[in-house]
């Protein structure tokens, strides 16, 4: 004897379903495995949205032009989507700012993670690090020039957002002084003011680079390699002249 069959349509495909009495569940099921693919798609859409957004106000910046001069309508315009739909996605222009900040410190994060395996593979830590940076700088130019430009920017709530980012840089790169100082049996000073000086020094020389020619470029990547070591040298001598002079006054 044959059942009946009902029939139930979901994104596009008809499902038939017999009368039995877990019939219910099966189309409950399957509706909510519909509205999850539906909502997926919809989730996709609109991170895609939000990330042409922020690629549309990175590609303003410019040597000339700071994030502070853009307007919300020319961002929309240039991600392709109208201006009232910018609200959906970001509350203001400042809010995708910051979200590009974060996106920056990420960016730095993840820099000083591929020069912990260069120098594994490599050695030269100075070298390796300097090396990554220059790769880091060209491939992520106005992310960079955003940083510079905010961080002595007009906006508190930028600058803070800014130096927090510079801050976990700071200090995951004094961790890694620590373990270099103690793996090379060569005390340093104080390797948080060290990872200070030389973060300084990288953000200076990296301004510069920005937008010099390449063969400037390469006379800046050994200059930041000089003096970085200089800053490295000269924390390990005060290091050793402090354990000389306390075990000359024990």
């Amino acid at each position: 004897m044959s059942r009946p069959e009902s029939e139930w349509q979901a994104t596009g495909v008809t499902i038939a379903l017999g009368d039995g009495p877990f019939t219910n569940v099966y189309h409950n099921a399957l509706t909510r495995r519909s509205w999850r693919a539906v909502l997926s798609v919809r989730a996709e859409q609109k991170l895609k949205t939000r990330r042409a957004l922020m690629d549309a106000a990175l590609r303003q910046l410019s040597a000339d032009r700071g994030f502070g001069s853009l307007s919300l309508r020319e961002v929309a315009r240039e991600a392709g989507i109208a201006p009232t739909s910018f609200y959906r996605h970001f509350t203001e222009l400042d809010e995708l700012g910051l979200a590009l900040v974060d996106e920056a410190g990420v960016a730095l994060r993840q820099l000083m993670r591929q020069a912990r395996k260069r120098i594994e593979r490599e050695g030269g830590a100075i070298n390796t690090s300097v090396e990554t940076f220059m790769e880091y700088l060209t491939d992520n130019a106005n992310l960079f020039r955003l940083l510079l430009r905010e961080r002595t920017g007009v906006s508190r709530v930028f600058r803070t957002a800014v130096q927090a980012e510079i801050d976990h840089f700071v200090t995951e790169l004094a961790e890694d002084l620590e373990k270099m100082a103690e793996f090379r049996k060569r005390p340093l000073t104080d390797s948080h003011l060290v990872a200070e000086s030389m973060v300084q020094l990288v953000f200076n020389l990296g301004a510069e680079a920005l937008d010099a020619p390449p063969r400037q470029k390469e006379k800046l990547k050994e200059k930041l390699k000089t003096q970085l070591r200089m800053v490295l040298v000269g924390a390990e001598t005060m290091a050793a002249n402090q354990g000389r002079s306390q075990t000359g006054d024990s």
